[in-house]
């Protein structure tokens, strides 16, 4: 049908298919915006134009205007559970996993076995289970057992013949469970070598898959801590870590062989001209890529053919979210459901273990966990790089400059924008700091009165009061706009001028990674800073002192960088004083 043929009818029947088939009231309107364009562009469409305004259908106005979309409100993990959070994801991925993985092996060939149904003659089934009997007998091991019951089911897999070869030693199984006992976790029978504090971080694994130790729920939760540590230490988007297949981990070695980076491909969606998706590569840590390596090696335990790390683990009953409308991995909300059930169990396991590391709750119940939360805490970790728990284990400051990189390709990606808002937020409340402080009446360096001038003036200016504290999107756009360009650093405070920066500067601010500090005149150096370089000029003059003495050319540019430093704390004089 072309846009000429179309009538009002069927302009009718389309908004009732909105009503029905778009839950959004926002997406709705979007959609019927859309329909409008045809007939702006009627003028370039010409013979082939729609013939009629929509606008001006009776019905077409029938839902009013759910208002300006909000900015993204995306809630990010508070610090007191996502520290937490990471360190026991981390040790599904690396201590537990070789556990479990044995576990969900062990499980699906005795499944197999039972689909097969191999016959087994009945004159070599009584010798099996001898062996079975005798070998339990010897080193005093439990039977299996369900509920304080003898479990015959689960020997009868464990030797491989049907349940009933076991009828005429039913005696002297009776027997054997009373005098060695049963246990839930003999089924499986998985040596555990995992270790938590120098012990064995579990029993066993049970087969009742409702039990929080079941092999079950535990391959589900490994899958789990797999999509947290990648979530967290990648920036992925949900669909982006759902499209991760079978060789996903990519390591990048230098010249001597040594691994420098890992990248992760998968496919990106947003801002892509393709539905399909387009081929991207995240440069990830270390740690998400032995989460990669963990998915694939779970992928081959349980028998799984599908080559989506995120397809549902099969290792209980039903195929989870992703059995559901064709769907090979698990779904957003089957995704959701996981991460939720993440944190009662590690509360569970150390309430019962007597641990005080659980996951702790926030205002009083627990943190509600999305998908979508992952990305905007890594963005706040980025830019604020604080000394917690997790930034202890992870070098961020490295990361930084590597999630960049991996995102240097994918334009729409939204991270970068996530990151330098809440960069410009981080930077803002230091200023304000500062001002609180009268820190910028102490600054030093070649633009200390350039700086002192800026944040005096921020301080006196109105629009600031209060903005932190009440919305700090308000307060970003209002930095942006009409804040001091003043950037602190580790090194230096920049105090910016186009026209002076010797670093790689753009119009929108300074390029902090290539700064010139030794030589550029836009230069402020607070009491940190100081300090900074303090520790620098120290550890240069306990290289020059060390004996075995250096070579000369290394010497000599020791030397010349110590009397660089010096120079400019020459002319560290407070503008107080100025």
């Amino acid at each position: 049908m072309l846009l000429s043929d179309v009538r009002p009818a069927d302009l009718e029947a389309y908004q009732a298919y909105l009503f029905t088939h778009v839950r959004s009231p926002w997406q709705r309107h979007v959609l019927r915006r859309t329909v409008a364009y045809f007939w702006r562009y009627r003028f370039v469409l010409g013979t082939r134009a729609l013939r009629f305004d929509p606008r001006l259908l009776p019905y077409w106005d029938a839902e009013p205007y759910p208002g300006k979309r909000g900015e993204n409100a995306t809630a990010r993990i508070p610090e007191s559970v996502h520290g937490p959070l990471l360190v026991w994801a981390m040790r599904f991925v690396d201590d537990f996993s070789d556990d479990i993985l044995r576990g969900t092996e062990t499980w699906r060939e005795r499944r197999d076995a039972v689909h097969r149904r191999e016959p087994i003659a009945w004159g070599t089934a009584p010798d099996k289970i001898r062996r079975y009997l005798d070998g339990a007998k010897m080193t005093g091991r439990p039977l299996p057992g369900r509920g304080g019951d003898v479990n015959l089911a689960a020997i009868a897999r464990a030797i491989g013949c049907q349940r009933t070869a076991l009828l005429p030693f039913a005696q002297e199984i009776k027997a054997l469970a009373e005098s060695l006992g049963v246990s839930d976790y003999a089924a499986l029978d998985i040596e555990i070598t995992g270790l938590l504090d120098g012990a064995p971080w579990t029993e066993g694994f049970r087969l009742e898959p409702t039990e929080p130790d079941s092999i079950s729920s535990m391959a589900q939760l490994l899958q789990t801590a797999c999509y947290i540590v990648i979530a967290f230490l990648s920036g992925m988007r949900d669909a982006e870590i759902k499209h991760l297949q079978v060789g996903a981990a990519e390591a990048v070695l230098d010249s001597q062989g040594s691994v420098v980076r890992w990248r992760a491909h998968s496919l990106a969606f947003k801002g892509e001209a393709s539905a399909e998706g387009v081929p991207a590569a995240w440069i990830v840590g270390e740690p998400a890529a032995r989460a990669i390596g963990v998915l694939e090696r779970l992928r081959g335990s349980s028998g799984s053919t599908t080559p989506w790390l995120f397809a549902p683990v099969r290792t209980g009953p039903g195929a989870g979210s992703g059995g559901r409308g064709g769907n090979e991995a698990l779904t957003v909300s089957g995704t959701i459901l996981s991460l939720n059930r993440f944190i009662p169990w590690v509360q569970r396991y150390c309430r019962e273990r007597g641990r005080e590391d659980a996951i702790p709750d926030y205002n009083g119940r627990v943190w509600r966990l999305s998908t979508r939360q992952f990305r905007r805490t890594l963005a706040w970790y980025i830019a604020r790089r604080p000394g917690g728990s997790i930034a202890g284990a992870i070098a961020y400051r490295h990361h930084t400059i590597q999630m960049f990189e991996g995102y240097a390709g994918t334009s729409d990606s939204g991270f970068r924008a996530e990151v330098e808002a809440e960069q410009a937020l981080a930077r803002g409340e230091h200023l304000l700091a500062m001002i609180e402080r009268n820190d910028h009446f102490q600054l030093g360096g070649p633009a200390a009165n350039e700086a002192y001038v800026r944040l005096r003036d921020m301080g006196a200016e109105q629009t600031f009061a209060g903005t932190v504290q009440t919305d700090p999107r308000r307060f970003v756009r209002l930095l942006n706009a009409r804040g001091p360009e003043v950037y602190p650093g580790r090194y230096v405070t920049c105090v910016f001028d186009h026209a002076k920066a010797q670093c790689h500067a753009s119009a929108n601010g300074p390029d902090l990674p290539s700064c010139q500090p030794l030589t550029c005149q836009n230069v402020a150096l607070s009491q940190d800073n100081v300090d900074v370089w303090q520790t620098e000029v120290a550890q240069i003059d306990a290289d020059l002192a060390h004996r075995p003495a250096l070579p000369p050319l290394l010497v000599d540019r020791l030397e010349k960088r110590r009397a660089q430093i010096r120079r400019l704390f020459e002319g560290n004089q407070d503008v107080s004083t100025s």
